[in-house]
Formats: C-alpha cells, structure tokens, sequence
C-alpha cells in the first residue's frame, strides 16, 4: 500500500518528515535479517499476515474503520463528519481521528489528482460551520506540505493551514485539536522560540496531559528541527514527573530517546544502557498504569517493541506483539517506505529470539 496512507501515522507523532537515508537502509537490512530468521513468524501464532496488516491505524478503532470504508465507497463527507461529532471532548481520540480522516484525504488526492479526497472540499463547502470539518483540513494541508518540505509551495501551504487552524479554533474555542495541528505547521515555518511557547501554552491550557500533543510538540524541541538533545529530553522528562494517574506521559522520554539515537550504532550495549533502559521501564509502567484502550496506548506499544527486539528482550516483546499485532500505522514503522515489512520483520526477529529462549507457539497461545 501506497507510503502516503500512514502518512498521518507519523504526524501524530510530529514527524511527518523523511528520516535520514542511512536509517532507512539499515532498517531495510534488519528487514531481510528478520525474514531469513523466520520466514513465517504468524504459524503457530496467530498473528496476521504481513499483507494484510492495516497500515492505516496504529491500533484498532471499529468506528473509524467502518467511516473510513463509508466514505471511500461513498465519497460522502457526513460519515467523518457524524464520527467526530459522536467523539465529541474526548481530546486523545478526536484528535487522532482528525490525523487519520486526513491523511485518508490525502492518500485518494494522490491516488486520483484533482478527483480524490472530494469529499473534504464538499464538507468544507457544505457544513462551513462544522469545526470537525475545519480541523480535518488544517489536518490536510500540513499533511500536503510536509510530503515535500522542498517544495516552493510549502511555506504558502503552511501558511493557508494555519489560516484554517485559527478558524477551526474558533468554531470550537474549548478544543486543543486546532492548536494541536498548528504545532506542525509552527515547526515547518521555523517560528521563533517565544512564539512557539506561547503556542504551546495555548495546548496545555486545553488540555496539559493530552499524551498526542506532547509528542506533536516534541520535534520543535529535538535536534532535527530547532532544539537539542537535552531540550528534548528535559520537555518529556518534566512532562513524565508531572503526569497524573493512569497517564501515558512516563512513555514520552522514550520517544526523546528514539529521535536522538546515532544514524549509525556501533556500540553493541547502546540498547542496554541506563538511558535507554530507563525510557523502556517508563513506558512499561504507563502501559501497565493508563487505561488498556487509551487512544495513544499503541503508539507506545509499537515503538517499545523496536527497542526491546534491539535490546534482546524477546519476551517483552512477543507480549508487546500479542496486544499490538494487525494495525501498524504507528512510529517507527511509518518512518520506512514499506511500514507493514518493517513490522513483520521485527515481528519475526522477536519470534526466532522468543524460541531460541525457549518460547513456542503452544506457550504463547495459551498464555492469558
């Protein structure tokens, strides 16, 4: 399936950008590595074929999937519109649904130029006052232009996304799904530190403990864009120390750690160190403590199961794999040009490592 469909994967994490060439051959190298070790993980197991893996979602949400099906077969805007109206303040999962209807946009508009994704343009035109509708397509432009940040049209995209941004904030003055959205556009337009602060404040107002924010904002923080390491680091340790009950945020620091890995490892404990062991226990804990259908939960599982196939820890991983296997729109597997590959690589890596320990599919099956 087209890399344009997870497209809106990566944007809630508030990467919607290419990572460097070099991560994108290694992780094509631990690929084949991973299939030659075992080249059919899902016997035995349950888990679901590589090909038929959803690319769409980071985990499962019937609801959207069946809009999602409504609208292609239909092209008729009021499924997303009647979703996202029965969401309602549910923030985590508005908010990825507004990613995911857009990003869905965007994949027909690159499938059928000039046809596809008609349905946004009529839900604009028709329901003008419908703020779903609005944050759906600020969701939409930043998606256009980060799919080609090189672009001459990029800052004008980006400017016409922020237009809409603040016209879906005033459509639903309470929601921090706008502001949300208007982080990515203030981290491609490079604002001012003071600026970008004062945005972020705006999000927290809404919302302070929103896990999806946190990790829309992130990036400006992180080397790859306008910070550093330890700017990053201190962002999702503060928020991590000063999370509620039943938060996800103790797994940000994980995602710190991720986007600050070298391109090129050749130290064989980096995965044992303190750093990286400490980010794994902390997204441990969340997982154990948040709501087991936290909208965000996924994304933690999907990223811990990178680290802990690097780390060695199979087992870890194989029950990370159990609660997490069928939907990989999610990073780090949306960052390569083949997610649902990527994926059952690391899948299969984390069986062969599983058995060589001692695991089995009967073991697994009838763990509870």
């Amino acid at each position: 399936m087209d890399v344009l469909l997870v497209l809106f994967a990566a944007a809630a994490l508030g990467g919607l950008v290419l990572l460097p060439w070099l991560r994108r051959r290694q992780a094509a190298q631990q690929a084949q590595q991973g299939l030659a070790v075992a080249a059919d993980p899902m016997a035995g197991y349950g888990f679901v074929p590589a090909q038929e893996l959803d690319v769409r979602l980071p985990g499962p949400d019937q609801e959207l999937e069946d809009a999602l099906d409504e609208i292609r077969r239909s092209h008729d805007w009021r499924p997303a519109a009647n979703l996202l109206s029965a969401t309602g303040e549910d923030w985590e999962r508005r908010w990825q649904r507004v990613q995911t209807l857009a990003g869905a946009a965007a994949f027909e508009l690159a499938e059928r130029p000039g046809q596809g994704g008609i349905w946004l343009r009529t839900w604009r035109s028709e329901a003008p006052k419908d703020p779903g509708g609005a944050q759906t397509h600020a969701q939409f432009l930043v998606i256009q232009a980060l799919r080609d940040p090189g672009s001459q049209d990029f800052r004008m995209i980006l400017e016409e996304a922020r237009t809409v941004c603040h016209e879906a904030a005033l459509l639903a003055p309470g929601s921090p799904v706008p502001y949300i959205t208007e982080l990515a556009v203030a981290r491609g337009l490079g604002d001012r530190r003071a600026d970008y602060d004062a945005l972020w404040s705006k999000v927290a107002q809404r919302a302070p403990h929103h896990m999806g924010a946190h990790l829309a904002a992130l990036p400006y923080w992180s080397q790859k864009w306008h910070g550093f390491k330890e700017e990053a680091a201190a962002f999702t340790e503060s928020a991590a120390s000063a999370a509620p009950a039943k938060s996800l945020l103790p797994a940000l620091p994980l995602f710190a750690v991720y986007d600050h890995l070298p391109e090129a490892n050749m130290v064989r404990g980096l995965f044992q160190s303190a750093v990286v062991e400490r980010a794994i226990e902390g997204a441990h804990f969340a997982l154990r403590e948040a709501p087991a259908d936290h909208p965000m939960a996924p994304h933690v599982r999907h990223l811990l199961i990178w680290f802990l196939v690097h780390a060695e820890r199979y087992a870890e991983a194989v029950e990370q794999l159990r609660l997490v296997d069928g939907h990989v729109g999610a990073v780090p597997w949306s960052y390569g040009s083949s997610p649902a590959a990527e994926y059952a690589a690391f899948r299969a890596l984390a069986v062969a490592g599983w058995e060589r320990g001692g695991g089995t599919s009967s073991n697994f099956r009838a763990h509870p």
